[in-house]
């Protein structure tokens, strides 16, 4: 199945406004779906017999800064079975009151765990319903999002070390 069917049947079980833009980039095609149904999409990618995506390579989040929705997190999926590749992102708005946020997809694969954990350790992208959210990288205490745009060059005092005089 190419990639032009893919969407199809994804246009074609959710309808037009389940794919909001497409890039295709060296005969790999992106779409991006709305972020609330990231959830239902990916289940569906990866439960549809003729497409059997059954293996997440990366999830990765995306600052867009300046532009506005500002953060995306992009999905790389694989099917074993039949050998092709599909990208799926969401664009992420900041209405809530925990900042961007988008379901966690564990529950459809468990690959996605340490992945999610390091998008929102790094770009302060919450994963609603994630099993276990705690960092990986950074100590407890720091409250800084280091690969996001607006974060200073020369860090900040909080992730700057005491040295010894």
């Amino acid at each position: 199945m190419n990639q032009d069917e893919i969407k199809a049947k994804l246009i074609e079980r959710f309808g037009e406004a389940a794919v909001t833009d497409t890039v295709l980039f060296r005969d790999q095609l992106t779409v991006t779906v709305p972020q609330d149904a990231i959830l239902d999409i990916c289940r569906f990618l990866k439960t549809d017999p003729d497409l059997s995506f059954d293996f997440l390579s990366f999830v990765a989040g995306m600052d867009r800064h300046p532009e506005s929705p500002r953060f995306e997190v992009v999905y790389q999926l694989n099917s074993l079975k039949y050998h092709h590749r599909f990208r799926v992102k969401a664009r992420l708005t900041e209405e809530s009151t925990e900042g961007p946020c988008i379901e966690s997809v564990v529950p459809i694969w468990a690959t996605a765990d340490w992945h999610e954990r390091e998008t929102a350790e790094m770009y302060g992208i919450t994963f609603l319903n994630h099993p276990d959210p705690r960092k990986l990288l950074l100590p407890d205490n720091w409250n800084v999002h280091p690969l996001r745009k607006d974060f200073p060059l020369q860090g900040t005092e909080e992730d700057t070390p005491d040295l010894p005089a």
